[in-house]
């Protein structure tokens, strides 16, 4: 599929809408509503968590935007963590076309491992998982404090974990025994699985690695893509490296903003008529696709 039809589809998705969810959330949940029919104009704002504590986590929030602030109706919410010497703003042109679909992206800045930070250290990483579940715990809080912009317009059932590189594999690391079956999903960008990944309730995870990662080489993700137990796919971006393909322009960013947008839709709206795309908008000659995603025929 050219990338001029690659858009064209993108657009229609978001343009056109799709139908009712069908997914029923578990546990007599209401079922999420419908995904949204058009792009969303995008609000962004910043706060710090726990500024005064031990691990101060500066947090960058992109949302649908309305007339005086936030869009009318509740939102699922992704979490986007960075890599190693990054920040959130880093990856805007990736988070802010998943909050024009219709997505609350909330974007910490970790203490120890962000671009800046007066003591990096790699190790760090291991930490950062529970930040992210910090991170959590406070949105469901903040969807219930009367006059915060975001009060009532967070799906808060509904959370998917996202990350790049170092935060790929916070992003597994939030994946673990045990974990809140608020998490819906995760997308884990040129990581791989951290000790104890992928266990716990079951959640649909993508993958997305470049084919010549030099940093973590493709064989990392392939590997944790394996060891998960639930649905999963796997989405190369054949020839490139760390992470170009998360910038307009490069090669493989309207496959990936294509397939991730769609995989949010599928997972966290229910949108089957997404998950039914995948397959198609992920198999293009900058990209190979592998899949254990239901309803779907061979990978």
């Amino acid at each position: 599929m050219g990338v001029r039809r690659l858009v064209a589809v993108l657009m229609t998705a978001l343009l056109a809408g799709c139908g009712p969810a069908t997914a029923a959330a578990s546990g007599g949940e209401p079922p999420a509503r419908s995904a949204p029919a058009g792009a969303y104009p995008v609000g962004v704002r910043t706060f710090t968590l726990d500024p005064a504590g031990a691990r101060p986590l500066p947090v960058t929030v992109w949302y649908p935007a309305g007339p005086g602030g936030v869009a009318r109706g509740r939102f699922p919410v992704v979490v986007f963590s960075h890599g190693l010497h990054s920040l959130p703003e880093l990856h805007a042109p990736l988070t802010t076309r998943w909050a024009a679909a219709g997505f609350v992206v909330a974007a910490p800045a970790y203490p120890r491992t962000r671009r800046g930070a007066a003591r990096f250290t790699r190790a760090d990483v291991r930490n950062q998982p529970a930040d992210g579940w910090r991170l959590i715990r406070h949105l469901v809080r903040l969807d219930a404090r009367r006059g915060d912009p975001l009060a009532g317009h967070l799906d808060v059932a509904r959370f998917a974990a996202a990350g790049h590189s170092a935060g790929g594999f916070t992003t597994a690391g939030m994946l673990t025994s045990g974990h809140s079956s608020r998490l819906r999903a995760g997308v884990v960008i040129a990581g791989g699985g951290l000790a104890g990944a992928f266990a716990g309730p079951s959640a649909p995870v993508l993958f997305v690695h470049g084919g010549a990662d030099p940093v973590v080489p493709v064989t990392v993700g392939r590997a944790a893509y394996a060891r998960t137990p639930g649905p999963a796919a796997f989405l190369t971006v054949t020839g490139q490296g760390h992470g170009a393909y998360l910038t307009p322009g490069h090669p493989g960013f309207p496959q990936v903003l294509a397939v991730t947008t769609d995989f949010l839709r599928w997972t966290l709206y229910g949108d089957a008529t997404a998950l039914h795309r995948l397959p198609t908008i992920a198999r293009s000659p900058h990209t190979t696709w592998l899949s254990r995603l239901p309803t779907q025929a061979g990978g």
